[in-house]
């Protein structure tokens, strides 16, 4: 019996072994993903938790609970790919064979790339948001912070939910508008883009945005280390930016399987076909989600995408039939601007954000580039749509694969 084997049950892997599963003919297949984790974690729920728009039961569940019937789930660290022999060792000795393998290991945050990041004020004065444990640590801090200097900085790109930086600054200040406090906290937005986002329209919406809700915005902010003793962080060009409460987006990094493997790039994310999703090197592998080097945004929207996309071209693969080069680097994403209102941005490899309509063209009822309430009540049901449909592989009506040009402003 042949083997499709994928690495990572989490957002990506899950999904394509719901969607194999209904695809691919049991009595010729073996469907087998790996993940030594037991829990999964709704990582768009990290963004809400230290705000106490959501707790920690509203982002966890177990892995297991998602996996259909007839995948098998190996409850094991992978500790090197072997592309040539096509097979995956385990820590724990085991070595798997494959002939299909789908590689969805996501990505991590590196806070040691940068000196002093992961120092004394690790998880003291300095936080992440990108972790579940990072999320929980900064709501106790954002609930027992008095005021003075709330800093929230990029380190560099590309990182998980280009967006969520700003999320965070927006609704750090209608928290604490609503705790009474916003005139004892300063907000300062630090990056190292040009701009508020990499579009230049986003950009524009967004830097009004931070103005509008007097949140200093810094620029083109390369940083070289952090002074935990005198609470600063300081670039390459001497600039320094002081704080008291610090929430960054450390180097995010592809899994250091990757490393281990020799198949990664600098950042440990893997060389693949921007269209069809193959890994340029080994014809057998393909790769989703944020563990790929694809120019689209690394989202949970680009991975439900490149999942329908991928299931078609691993069929073709199956019957030798060329791929299709049809994934055009799709993203949608709200945006929490604060004070229960949100912006939607519909995106991809070519075309920036724009206004417009969205799903259906005129008729909305979201609207692109634009706050509203529609978009924030949109933000929120998702987690039922996460958890109940996304995972499961079933597809989501309405929404397309490909990104629609009718409805928009270009």
């Amino acid at each position: 019996m042949k083997k499709i084997l994928i690495l990572g049950a989490g957002t990506a892997g899950t999904m394509m072994a719901n969607h194999l599963n209904h695809e691919v003919e049991k009595k010729e297949w073996e469907i087998n993903i790996i993940d030594h984790r037991q829990e999964h974690y709704y990582q768009p729920g990290y963004l809400f938790l230290p705000f106490d728009i959501y707790e920690p039961e509203d982002i966890v569940k177990p892995i297991k609970d998602f996996i259909p019937k007839g995948v098998n789930l190996i409850n094991e660290k992978a500790l090197k790919i072997l592309p040539l022999e096509k097979m995956v060792q385990m820590v724990n000795g085991d070595q798997l064979h494959y002939d299909i393998l789908i590689i969805a290991t996501g990505c991590n945050i590196a806070p040691e790339e940068i000196p002093g990041m992961k120092g004394s004020e690790w998880h003291q004065s300095v936080f992440d948001f990108y972790t579940f444990e990072g999320s929980l640590a900064l709501r106790n801090a954002m609930r027992d912070f008095k005021g003075g200097k709330l800093v929230v900085h990029i380190t560099e790109m590309p990182i998980k939910c280009p967006v969520a930086p700003l999320e965070f600054a927006f609704l750090a200040d209608s928290y604490f508008k609503h705790k009474k406090m916003r005139d004892k906290v300063e907000i300062t937005y630090v990056t190292p883009l040009s701009g508020a986002f990499t579009k230049p329209k986003a950009t524009e919406a967004l830097s009004h945005l931070l103005d509008e809700k007097n949140i200093l915005q810094i620029n083109d902010f390369g940083i070289k280390k952090i002074d935990n003793e005198q609470k600063k962080m300081i670039d390459y060009e001497g600039r320094e930016v002081a704080f008291d409460l610090l929430v960054t987006v450390p180097t995010n990094k592809g899994d250091a399987l990757m490393e281990n493997s020799g198949m990664g790039d600098d950042l440990n994310f893997i060389p693949t076909n921007k269209a069809t999703l193959q890994s340029l090197h080994y014809p057998e592998v393909f790769v989703l989600g944020d563990a790929s080097n694809i120019p689209a945004s690394k989202a949970g929207s680009v991975a439900h995408f490149e999942a329908e996309i991928l299931t078609e071209n691993i069929l073709h693969y199956i019957k030798n039939e060329p791929l299709k080069e049809s994934f055009d680097g799709h993203a949608n994403c709200f945006i929490e601007t604060g004070n229960g209102k949100a912006l939607l941005i519909d995106f991809n490899y070519t075309h920036e954000p724009v206004e417009g309509s969205f799903p259906f063209p005129g008729i909305g009822p979201l609207r692109l580039l634009k706050e509203s309430r529609m978009n924030h009540m949109g933000k929120l049901a998702f987690r039922w749509i996460y958890w109940h449909m996304l995972l499961k592989g079933t597809h989501i009506p309405f929404v397309s694969t490909a990104m629609q040009e009718e409805g928009k402003h270009f």
